[in-house]
């Protein structure tokens, strides 16, 4: 390898090392600000998981039994395992169109009454249901993040390594001339090979 080719990989290398670092650098810390900003969003809500089964936790919730919602897979779980069943209660298994639709139409007041009181909980809890799912979806991007940034960190080091190797390489002194496809030299006496 000649020595203009081999600086022009150090370049190379080089340039890709400060970008991978630099996108490292940004997805680790996309990861962390996303996941702070998740918690103190979360924080000052005090949602906070029933203490038992006879407290109104499902069973499936059971590891959660008492804690703050505080992480994005918390609030998920809060939001589609512990809201969406109280919803589907409420609602008796139709949605707040449903009820509000309802409550339009009806003439009776008390019955407009009752309607209207299911549809503005189910609007309500649609509404927490689908913030505390925003939550989770932005703390996968932060996983995202999080993986990627490890990700680059290792390929960096890899570049790195290879770097390393290069200049090794150049301060050894093994960089040699080869002309591809030149014909082999030639020895007095033999006769030249066209080609």
């Amino acid at each position: 390898m000649t020595k203009a080719i081999r600086w022009r990989i150090i370049v190379l290398q080089v340039v890709a090392i400060l970008v991978l670092a630099f996108g490292a650098g940004a997805a680790l810390y996309a990861h962390s600000f996303i996941t702070d900003q998740i918690h103190q969003q979360l924080a000052p809500q005090q949602i906070a998981f029933p203490k038992d089964a006879a407290s109104g936790l499902p069973a499936d919730l059971s590891q959660y039994a008492s804690q703050q919602v505080l992480t994005g897979d918390q609030a998920h779980a809060y939001a589609e395992k512990f809201i969406a069943l109280h919803l589907q209660e409420i609602g008796k298994g139709h949605p707040y169109s449903y009820w509000s639709g309802l409550a339009l139409q009806t003439a009776d007041p008390t019955v407009k009454a009752q309607d209207q009181a299911i549809a503005d909980t189910l609007f309500k809890g649609e509404t927490l249901r689908s913030m505390l799912n925003q939550a989770w979806t932005f703390s996968v991007v932060a996983q995202i993040a999080f993986v990627a940034g490890i990700a680059m960190i290792v390929a960096t080091l890899i570049v790195l390594g290879a770097l390393a190797f290069e200049v090794y390489e150049m301060a050894t002194g093994k960089e040699s001339a080869q002309i591809l496809g030149a014909a082999p030299p030639m020895t007095r006496g033999e006769p030249a090979v066209s080609r």
